[in-house]
């Protein structure tokens, strides 16, 4: 008995959820679905004795599309279900509930009819979105100035204009049970490793959330190692770095509302590559990359090296240098830590405060911060004229990265390093440095090694790390995804040889 109590239960349950043929009770069962919200427009069209309801969510949809495509062909109509002369770009015939406030919650309008157990969605969805401009943290000299912007749509359609192949496969989420994010994965079918594939698809679709809002909440989600200053997963702003990431095997996340794309797996040179490499001759583009990568190392040991040498290891220097140290050393009552900490601190506030400010006054901001503040420091003996010079060449080195999380995170690791540096000196500074490339040796994003292809060692995809090679030399792609096809292009030079 109690098994076929539990089976009408369930039955009822499911009754209770779907539409019945009185379109009163209709509008009732979806006005308490949707918790008795006032934005939901109730309109009643009367036109040769039939009387059916639009639903709608008001700032969902166009209205002009709404009058023109729905209420308009309706209203003019002459056959018998005036129902069929509507027109949209993309409709739905459904009798669940829930179902259909889902769709008016993506913009759809709903259609019930009378004596009709099923409603029509239409989609009358009104996009008000920012136009393509050029990324603003991402900018380059040559190359194209397209940016993403916060519609998925429109992300996706700037990738398709690239990738013209049937090849490019794309899959959509929703997580959160509140806000319902839309995130698309977008990969090249016969490019893209299976076993990575199915590892992002499990880790998206084992997340229990109630809201999901930004890409770096679906990073933190995601990635292997949540305690680590590294980034296991690379942002761009821009489509044709994130094309060249799916031709390369990888995978892209697009999460609706968001103007960036999240490109995984990836590796440490991956963060120090940038499109203008690519854009400018070869020789060019790996003189800048070796700066880039040489910026990484200034930004963490630089001010630990200063440290070091002012508190332990002066004869390193020649005695002229070393006498001018001394000198700026001489009525400062704090140690070189505390003042090194100080500017550092004292950067990233100008740093903030940049940021959070309108422009004018950020402006006005770096100015006084840069002069004013580091000029009334030096005059008022509280921090050297040396360490300004070591902290400024530190700050320039780390906004010299092409992505801004790696700089922070190099900056961060600065603090460390320099306490190291003011207890053991050299020693201090080599037993850090170990601890971080042991550190960067053992970590992992989406099982591929974050420091491939130096560790572990693969010499033949070298000529795209520290330095370029010429791009008809780049015949194979990078192994650190395990692409299902390597060879990506022929020795396109054969001219020569004629």
């Amino acid at each position: 008995m109690k098994f076929f109590k539990k089976t009408t239960n369930q039955n009822t349950k499911e009754n209770n959820n779907l539409l019945t043929k009185n379109i009163k009770d209709n509008i009732e069962q979806i006005k308490k679905h949707m918790s008795e919200t006032e934005d939901l427009i109730i309109k009643e069209i009367i036109h040769n004795d039939q009387k059916p309801v639009l639903l709608y969510i008001e700032p969902l949809v166009n209205k002009e599309l709404l009058h023109s495509f729905i209420i308009e062909p309706m209203l003019e109509s002459n056959s018998e279900d005036i129902v069929r002369n509507i027109k949209s770009y993309e409709m739905k015939n459904t009798s669940d509930i829930s179902n259909i406030c889902n769709g008016i919650l993506d913009g759809f309008c709903i259609i019930l009819k009378e004596n009709c157990n099923n409603a029509i969605l239409a989609a009358v969805l009104g996009n008000q979105e920012r136009s393509i401009q050029e990324p603003e943290n991402e900018q380059n000299i040559q190359g194209p100035r397209e940016g993403f912007v916060e519609s998925i749509s429109t992300n996706i359609q700037l990738l398709r204009k690239r990738v013209k192949s049937r090849y490019l496969k794309v899959k959509y989420f929703t997580i959160g049970n509140y806000t319902g994010t839309k995130v698309a994965m977008l990969y090249i079918d016969n490019l893209a490793n299976r076993t990575i594939i199915e590892e992002v698809e499990e880790r998206i679709t084992s997340i229990e959330v109630d809201q999901l809002l930004s890409t770096g909440n679906l990073e933190e989600m995601i990635e292997d190692n949540p305690f680590t200053p590294f980034p296991q997963v690379l942002n761009t702003e821009r489509p044709d770095r994130a094309v060249s990431y799916l031709m390369e095997g990888k995978i892209n996340l697009i999460v609706d509302g968001n103007p960036t794309v999240s490109i995984l797996p990836t590796t440490f040179f991956s963060f120090y590559q940038a499109p203008d490499d690519y854009n400018s001759r070869w020789l060019i583009g790996s003189f800048f990359r070796i700066i880039r990568v040489i910026s990484f190392f200034i930004t963490i040991s630089l001010p630990a090296i200063y440290i070091a040498i002012v508190s332990f290891h002066s004869e390193v220097l020649p005695i002229g240098i070393l006498y001018s140290i001394r000198v700026s050393l001489e009525f400062v009552p704090f140690l070189p830590l505390i003042e090194a900490f100080t500017m550092q601190i004292i950067l990233e506030l100008l740093k903030e405060a940049a940021i959070r400010l309108p422009s004018p006054i950020a402006q006005t901001i770096g100015i006084v911060g840069g002069l004013v503040i580091g000029t009334a420091i030096v005059e008022a003996n509280l921090v050297s004229n040396t360490m300004i010079v070591v902290i400024g060449f530190t700050a320039i080195a780390s906004f010299g990265t092409p992505v801004n999380q790696m700089g922070t995170s190099a900056r961060l690791l600065g603090f460390p390093t320099m306490i190291a540096a003011s207890v053991f000196g050299f020693f201090g500074i080599v037993f850090t440095l170990m601890i971080i490339f042991m550190h960067l040796c053992k970590l992992e994003s989406f099982g591929t090694p974050f420091l491939s292809p130096l560790a572990p060692l693969k010499i033949m995809d070298l000529k795209d790390t520290f330095f370029r090679l010429p791009i008809w030399k780049l015949i194979t792609r990078p192994a650190n995804a395990r692409p299902r096809r390597i060879v990506q292009q022929s020795y396109s030079r054969v001219w020569k040889k004629k």
